[in-house]
């Protein structure tokens, strides 16, 4: 067996899709495990209520019991960041490293570094957002150099209700999305069934798929000093360098 690798989740409270998803990638890497904590999470809009639940206390909270299993890493594996801002983000794992001395990533840090290490600027974006939350998005990536040549979105306030969406859902909005040629594409909903799609459409395709649950646990990896090319079927984003 490899040597032990636990690796830290900070998860929204209404999550149903990425503990076992996660699970089921890690099954490839003996030793690796992903512990989970939860703090409330329960819609998505650009409404005050909605930005509240990402203030910094319940977060710290939820990092410091983490951090009582050892983790060697912790991912705020939640996509706020890209509506709210990679500063936000930024901000937040310098808390989480300084309360706790863990390192610290969340999915949309680790989805630009992606970006970054492919090279790849003109990007796809699929969530099931609401449109202004998705115009949000569009704004932060102009913000760091990135242009959305295309996207698709639900229109669904969430959080809980976007684990509904089926598979073949997704699949359509990335195909309608790759029609526009960009050099990757972002499934960016750690509570969205994209995870287990993207290694088929980037092969179909083409283009990268990048799944937020996938980029995060790349992410967690990265920032653990750990190899996650055992993972590499799960998605391209496994073979990319930290």
């Amino acid at each position: 067996m490899d040597s032990p690798l636990r690796l830290g989740m900070l998860t929204p409270s209404s999550n149903t899709v990425l503990e076992p998803l996660t699970a089921a990638m890690l099954a490839d890497r003996p030793g690796a495990t992903a512990h989970f904590a939860r703090f409330r999470v329960v819609a998505i809009d650009m409404g005050a209520g909605s930005r509240a639940q990402f203030d910094l206390a319940p977060v710290l909270a939820a990092a410091g019991l983490l951090a009582d299993a050892k983790v060697q890493a912790i991912c705020w594996n939640g996509t706020s960041g890209a509506w709210l801002g990679l500063e936000q983000d930024r901000a937040l794992c310098a808390a989480i490293i300084a309360e706790t001395g863990i390192p610290a990533t969340t999915a949309t840090l680790a989805l630009m570094r992606a970006f970054a290490a492919l090279g790849a600027r003109r990007i796809g974006l699929v969530t099931p957002y609401l449109g202004e939350v998705q115009r949000a998005i569009a704004a932060r990536w102009a913000e760091a150099g990135l242009t959305c040549v295309a996207e698709r979105h639900l229109e669904d306030p969430g959080n809980f209700s976007f684990a509904d969406h089926a598979e073949p859902v997704i699949e359509r909005l990335v195909r309608e999305v790759a029609a526009a040629g960009p050099e990757a594409i972002a499934i960016h909903c750690t509570n969205f069934r994209g995870a287990r799609l993207a290694p088929r459409l980037e092969a179909e395709l083409g283009i990268p798929v990048l799944d937020s649950v996938a980029v995060s646990l790349w992410g967690a990896f990265g920032v653990a000093g750990a190899d996650p090319a055992p993972l590499a079927r799960h998605g391209r984003v496994f073979t990319l360098p930290w």
